[in-house]
């Protein structure tokens, strides 16, 4: 692996702080297994809201159907 350094004069302290970082992310992502998904936000995900029974109409019921995306 090569790192080139395109702006700044960074030390050697911080040249070595990138790098550790940069292998610390590279180790995580090769012992991740392959089929491994991110997990989904649960704000965004619609099961969410599609668990629920749809909203009555009503005078209000026009701000429950909001639907995330």
């Amino acid at each position: 692996m090569t790192i080139k350094v395109v702006r700044g004069n960074p030390t050697p302290e911080e040249l070595a702080a990138a790098l550790a970082v940069v292998r610390a992310r590279a180790a995580a992502a090769a012992a991740e297994p392959s089929g491994a998904q991110a997990p989904r936000d649960a704000w965004s995900d619609p099961a969410r809201i599609a668990a629920r029974r749809l909203p009555l109409p009503g005078q209000a019921s026009w701000s429950r159907t909001y639907w995330p995306g």
